[in-house]
């Protein structure tokens, strides 16, 4: 995997992917940004919450769970001081779908978060991580 990170102006960058995409991140202005696009962390923490939505609907579809949306709300927590890492991170699901078994969301979760998500598993390294899911009937 690869990736390309470009200096643009003030504090604005350009990510460019391995797999040809680009994605813009700037700082906050009382630290030179101007608010253009998302903060580096926000992009780490939207990338475990992506990462981790992708397995359990992943997991749901091959285990013929009729599963028609997903979301994931994420909450982090840093340390006050530098390096300011997470150290608190709440994720709820919120998966809809027709006659979901609740067994088969919680194991889809349990699944992703124990085996298959690199960046939560990473995260988890110094941040508490936390779950919590709903089902909606679809």
């Amino acid at each position: 995997m690869e990736c390309l990170v470009k200096w643009v102006d003030g504090m604005s960058f350009m990510a460019e992917t391995g797999s040809g995409h680009a994605v813009m991140m700037d700082g906050a202005p009382e630290a030179g940004g101007r608010n253009l696009a998302p903060r580096p962390m926000e992009m780490m923490l939207a990338g475990a919450g992506g990462c981790t939505a992708f397995d359990v609907v992943l997991i749901l579809k091959r285990g013929r769970q009729d599963v028609t949306d997903c979301s994931v709300s994420l909450k982090a927590e840093r340390a006050e001081t530098d390096p300011k890492v997470f150290t608190r991170i709440a994720f709820h699901y919120t998966v809809s779908g027709r006659n979901l078994k609740p067994d088969s969301v919680e194991r889809a979760i349990k699944l992703s978060y124990d085996k298959y998500c690199s960046a939560t598993i990473m995260l988890s390294k110094t941040a508490q991580i936390e779950h919590t899911w709903e089902i909606v009937e679809a």
